[in-house]
């Protein structure tokens, strides 16, 4: 009667566990019919249990890449940390992209228009000094 029941046991448990592989490919192709335009994304409670064990069967390696990078943000200096999220602020945004473009060209231009100004003064002053030398 023990050995019946364990049977029993052991083939109700991978009946289930066909049945939950078996819910997760519906859920995919679900989710893959919802990617067409014109399809409504009415998600009820089956499609939300079901969305997590999709995704992590699509990658295994996600949730241990997700805690690595957390353990790596949190072991950053605080400079750093502000460092990394300017960047991926300017980075995410298109505005700020273009905002981030042109601040650096103004930059530049700036920069090279005092140099210039500074090497013409100074080039206008030899000369002077020169020319007056000369007299």
């Amino acid at each position: 009667e023990n050995r019946m029941l364990q049977h029993t046991v052991h083939a109700l448990q991978s009946e289930l566990d066909n049945l939950r592989a078996d819910n997760i490919k519906l859920y995919e192709k679900i989710k893959f019919l919802q990617s067409y335009p014109g399809r409504g994304s009415s998600r009820d409670d089956t499609e939300q249990r079901y969305s997590s064990q999709y995704e992590e069967r699509l990658d295994p390696f996600s949730s241990f890449s997700r805690k690595e990078r957390q353990r790596k943000y949190l072991s950053l200096s605080p400079w750093d940390k502000a460092t990394l999220s300017m960047g991926r602020l300017i980075l995410s945004n298109k505005t700020a992209r273009t905002v981030a473009f042109f601040y650096t060209l103004f930059l530049h231009c700036l920069v090279f228009l005092v140099l210039y100004k500074t090497a013409w003064s100074e080039s206008v002053g030899r000369d002077c000094a020169a020319f007056c030398a000369k007299k």
